[in-house]
């Protein structure tokens, strides 16, 4: 499966010359072949001319129909490759970022982003939680546990791949019973994760560092963390930040269990509500509630779907138009999207919107991402999925 020697492998020709280095190539820019490999097959790739332009994943049934994994013929696509990356992706957060130090959850593989299209694997203390985004990483799948449990060999494995994932590529993972939940520290903040729940993780560490970032605004301030999900932000207010009072409000009853638990983990006073955000607001607006200090807004994702950017940016309007109405003036607002569709022009022109809509002054004090561990190649902006906006509002 994964010895296939360079050379020997199923020829995928494009219909036109390989002018990009972006490692995804559509269905539409693809000849079809006389024999379709098996999705996930390993292939060489020739342009038009029958110049050598990669070798990567082919499916057949995917929008994507080839991942490029290397474009030098000289590399091989094979059990030392796979070694190879998985080892610098793991270099890159224990000796360079030195993640290790301030925290045991951390994304350890962020697919196009260390060269490995398809493949995620998060670290949650002692679990590791591979997401299979494509049927070629699904099919090295014993490979890439080997792998993973060369530089972690005490970990518990957990892997799992959404089901539109599985029929877009034409797969069947076969996932797991959930491990146990485990409890994971950083910055001396602990957090329970559940990895297997409908949530995935029931954490997201691409806010580690927006969250320390907020902190610091918090000392004995209101604090209001609208979508509060497991409880992150609103939690670092209180412990980290020395926050007075912090509201949480999310609509899902069963993440603000986990939220309730990690509060009192950490034995932090943190007031949980089970709320649509949008109603919430509104009866807040008009019984002239009191404003708050701070102020975060992290909803889910929008969209996956490309023709729903325009009614996503809608909705963020108008969940920000509403949340700014809930800032003192003064105070400090973070808004963030995790919709990778919408780009941080988008964003920032919806901000833009919402603060006129709003009648309030925004001042951007600084845009940020999701932390160091969650890397993007130049040429393949689309890993680029989080953006957070720290304003003060006026």
């Amino acid at each position: 499966m994964s010895h296939t020697a360079a050379g020997a492998l199923p020829l995928i020709q494009l219909k036109t010359e390989r002018r990009s280095n972006h490692p995804w190539i559509f269905q539409k820019m693809v000849e079809k072949p006389a024999n379709k490999p098996k999705p996930g097959t390993i292939v060489d790739i020739v342009d038009r001319e029958g110049t050598f332009a990669g070798r990567g994943f082919y499916n057949g049934h995917s929008r994507i129909a080839l991942r490029v994994l290397t474009a030098d013929p000289d590399e091989a696509v094979d059990e030392a490759f796979f070694a190879r990356r998985i080892a610098a992706a793991v270099a890159l957060r224990r000796e360079v970022l030195k993640l290790d130090a301030v925290t045991d959850a951390y994304r350890l593989i962020h697919s196009e982003g260390d060269g490995l299209s398809g493949l995620v694997v998060d670290r949650f203390a002692d679990t590791l939680v591979i997401e299979y985004f494509s049927a070629g990483m699904f099919r090295q799948r014993d490979l890439i546990r080997r792998c993973l449990l060369e530089h972690f060999p005490d970990a518990n494995l957990y892997w799992f791949a959404e089901e539109h994932v599985q029929k877009q590529e034409s797969f069947d993972c076969g996932i797991p019973s959930p491990p146990t939940p485990t409890v994971i520290r950083e910055h001396d903040v602990g957090f329970h994760a559940a990895p297997g729940t409908k949530h995935k993780t029931g954490f997201f560490a691409d806010q580690r560092d927006n969250r320390k970032t907020l902190s610091e605004f918090c000392a004995g301030k209101r604090v209001l963390d609208l979508c509060c999900n497991s409880g992150g932000f609103g939690i670092y207010a209180k412990t980290i930040g020395g926050a007075d009072e912090v509201v949480g409000v999310d609509l899902d009853e069963e993440i603000l269990g986990i939220a309730e638990k990690n509060a009192r983990l950490n034995k932090a006073r943190v007031r949980f509500v089970q709320a649509d955000i949008f109603h919430w607001l509104r009866d807040a607006a008009a019984n002239n509630a009191k404003q708050f200090d701070v102020v975060i807004l992290d909803p889910a994702k929008m969209t996956r779907d490309r023709e729903q950017v325009i009614p996503a940016l809608k909705k963020y309007l108008d969940m920000n138009k509403l949340a700014l109405g809930a800032v003192k003036p003064g105070g400090i607002f973070l808004t963030c999207s995790c919709t990778g569709l919408v780009s941080e022009e988008q964003f920032l022109d919806m901000l833009r919107r919402a603060a006129f809509y709003a009648n309030r002054t925004v001042q951007v004090l600084k845009v940020s991402g999701a932390g160091p561990d969650h890397p993007w190649q130049a040429h393949v902006p689309e890993s680029r999925y989080l953006k957070a906006a720290l304003c003060r509002v006026e």
